[in-house]
């Protein structure tokens, strides 16, 4: 069975350069995709679902699709808990068998932040191979369109961020560096490389090799994303585009296909454009060969 936590995985993928793609999911078909094209590319993996999906369709109901993907899967694959505000939550999806989990305390004050972030790292490290990812900084926008973040005071202090994984035992830290979520207002987003990197400077100087998780990955120029990796970024993360995968696929299906009524077709289509989509990144982030 290749069911893996992200840590170590990820400590790998920042020290030789290279990052992992982690993919937000809503069905079967999609993980199906997603899995496939690790298994293709010999590629480490993190599957991600948001919170929404995992309480919808049921924590245990994903924790054992999960399983019985990696089970037969060659590579690494992990189970990631996105953006999760609710510590409770957090720990609830870890028991439950998520091998990964972000708290997301990171629009409150940083005092509070730290304090959630170190209950659940403490929470689940105690389970035994559970990761915990955490934020500092706000990384703006929202699932369905977002602006990039120009405000300096919102983005992640490195020497704050040293501070923040001492203290909170965070395993892995997605800083504020400019990236959005859901889809960029302008082709060449403004991002803080020099940010990213006195980040992981600050870090590797203190013994913390922490791994840097990229949140918006969707809609990032291909120069823009192989600078982000040059720069330490180790975990990628894609959701919007694959959202937009599911739903397109399945509209010019039906539209192509108007007298048919087989709902399994649709899914084969959906696997099919998944599967391209996260092959086209995992060459793009480098990870493949990785596994």
């Amino acid at each position: 069975m290749s069911v893996a936590s992200a840590r170590e995985m990820l400590l790998e993928a920042s020290a030789r350069r290279y990052a992992v793609g982690a993919f937000n999911v809503t069905s079967l078909p999609q993980m199906q995709g997603v899995v496939e094209a690790a298994v293709d590319r010999r590629a480490p993996l993190i599957l991600q679902t948001s919170v929404t999906p995992s309480r919808s369709i049921g924590r245990d109901v994903l924790v054992a699709l999960y399983r019985s993907l990696a089970a037969s899967a060659p590579v690494p694959v992990c189970l990631h808990l996105d953006h999760c505000t609710e510590a409770a939550y957090c720990m609830a999806c870890a028991e439950a068998g998520y091998t990964n989990v972000m708290i997301d305390a990171s629009q409150l004050p940083f005092e509070e932040n730290v304090r959630q972030t170190k209950s659940v790292c403490g929470h689940a490290h105690a389970i035994g191979d559970v990761s915990v990812e955490g934020e500092l900084g706000t990384v703006s926008g929202v699932e369905d369109q977002a602006a990039v973040v120009t405000d300096q005071t919102r983005l992640c202090d490195p020497k704050r961020a040293v501070e923040f994984v001492q203290r909170t035992g965070v395993d892995l830290l997605a800083p504020a560096i400019g990236t959005a979520h859901g889809i960029y207002t302008t082709p060449d987003p403004r991002v803080d490389f020099d940010r990213l990197s006195r980040i992981r400077a600050e870090l590797d100087a203190r013994g913390m090799p922490t791994p840097l998780v990229i949140h918006g990955g969707t809609g990032l120029p291909e120069h823009t994303v192989l600078e982000l990796i040059r720069r330490g970024g180790a975990k990628f993360n894609v959701s919007t585009e694959l959202k937009h995968v599911l739903v397109d696929t399945t509209r010019r299906h039906i539209q192509d296909h108007p007298g048919e009524y087989d709902p399994g077709r649709i899914d084969s289509a959906v696997r099919d454009a998944t599967r391209k989509a996260v092959t086209a990144w995992i060459d793009l982030l480098g990870c493949a060969g990785k596994a």
